[in-house]
């Protein structure tokens, strides 16, 4: 077995640091690894990213995706932002992924090289923007198709503004949203009409096992792993018996690329939610809470007999508990703001619009206080900013734009 193949196979350890992880029966913890003073004293709330953890989970995945052999198109949907995306690209990608048309075309505007549109197009229209910045920047663009009308829309798209895209079959894994099941016979025959069409290439093999933030633990997550890649590597294998070249193989999920070991078969790798990670990946075992790189400030506004109240609700938390609607019994861990207390961390119980309800656990906190807050789901988070505060080493800090944020179409 060769160095890059022990590698592959070998288990990841979770984090950097020896940092305290918070669970839903573990509150009060200790926070160490989450309490740190906020950036600047600013109006409440307020996303902030620590650049020191960010820069680091970027090279740590980037590193595990060097020495397994795979290249790095991490999915932008999570963080939204073109510093972010050329963070990544510098330190190793090779392009993105985006979530849908006009959140590409933010990117390739910008000048990204290479971009994935993980997003089934079944109409030819939705690309009607996007072509024209692909074809003038010459932007290497490849997209997902999982039935005849979307190979059907793709290709008109692509024959109207006289430029080729490169089409993946999504298939479906274990999560039951979009694409074909491994073993579905019209697999094959979907294949061969992208290979057939006018303007389309076919690209090769795409999935997303989102399931696996339903995991128990790294086991189960290496199980997905691994049955993931067999199903892809065994469709692959019939799509080249019937002189279909195969030329990539691409997975994206945060919990089975960074809490799994990467299998030799897979040539691409598009996880997003790794460059902040958050309390789901802390559930999952993949990471520590000194690896948490985005958090929300929040401000203590009011308490009663049980909770204090803060100025974060749904409105900037988001209501999920996190991806595909897993996650834990509350909204985010909570800790002290303002520096000195790593006592302990308290939990962000329930959520209205504009206010977060946070039980006291015997240390209510005075009126006025700020709170940090880290979120159950990264990626719903920053959606809700039109811009984030990026916390520099040396303390000084920097507002960011989140440029793709509220893309429509």
């Amino acid at each position: 077995m060769s160095t890059s193949q022990e590698v592959r196979l070998a288990a990841v350890t979770p984090g950097s640091n020896a940092a305290t992880q918070i669970d839903d029966n573990s509150v009060p913890a200790r926070a160490k690894g989450f309490a740190r003073p906020a950036a600047a004293d600013r109006p409440t709330p307020y996303i902030e990213v620590d650049e020191v953890r960010l820069v680091r989970n970027i090279k740590a995945m980037q590193h595990r995706a060097d020495i397994a052999g795979c290249l790095m198109f991490p999915h932008v949907k999570t963080h939204k932002s073109l510093h972010i995306a050329r963070q990544q690209l510098a330190l190793g990608a090779r392009g993105i992924t985006a979530s849908k048309p006009s959140e590409a075309l933010v990117f390739a505007e910008a000048g990204i090289p290479s971009i994935i549109l993980a997003y089934p197009i079944v109409t030819p229209q939705s690309l009607d923007r996007l072509l024209p910045v692909v074809k003038a920047r010459g932007t290497q663009l490849r997209a997902i198709a999982a039935s005849l009308l979307g190979v059907e829309a793709l290709s008109a798209a692509a024959t109207h503004h006289s430029v080729e895209i490169a089409v993946f079959l999504k298939v479906d894994v274990g999560l039951g949203r979009v694409g074909l099941k491994p073993d579905d016979p019209a697999a094959l025959d979907l294949c061969a009409k992208i290979t057939a069409a006018n303007s389309l290439r076919f690209a090769g093999l795409l999935s997303h096992a989102g399931h696996s933030y339903a995991s128990a633990g790294q086991e189960e997550l290496a199980a997905v792993a691994r049955d993931e890649a067999a199903n892809l590597s065994s469709l692959a294998e019939q799509l080249r018996r019937r002189g279909i070249a195969v030329d990539c193989i691409s997975v994206g999920a945060t919990p089975t690329c960074v809490g799994a070991p990467l299998p030799p078969t897979i040539d691409c790798v598009r996880p997003g939610n790794y460059v902040f990670l958050d309390g789901t990946a802390l559930r999952l075992g993949i990471c520590t809470a000194d690896d948490l790189a985005l958090s929300v400030v929040a401000r203590v506004v009011a308490s009663n007999d049980t909770h204090f109240i803060i100025d974060a609700g749904s409105k900037s938390m988001s209501s999920d508990r996190g991806a595909h609607g897993t996650g834990g019994a509350s909204f985010g861990t909570v800790v002290s703001a303002d520096g000195g207390d790593e006592v302990g961390a308290w939990t962000l119980e329930r959520l209205s619009e504009e206010h977060g309800f946070v039980p006291f656990s015997g240390r209510p906190l005075p009126l006025g206080s700020r709170v940090r807050v880290f979120p159950n789901h990264s990626c719903a988070s920053i959606a809700n900013f039109d811009a984030f505060t990026l916390h520099h080493a040396d303390g000084h800090a920097t507002t960011m734009p989140v440029d793709a944020r509220c893309c429509q179409t």
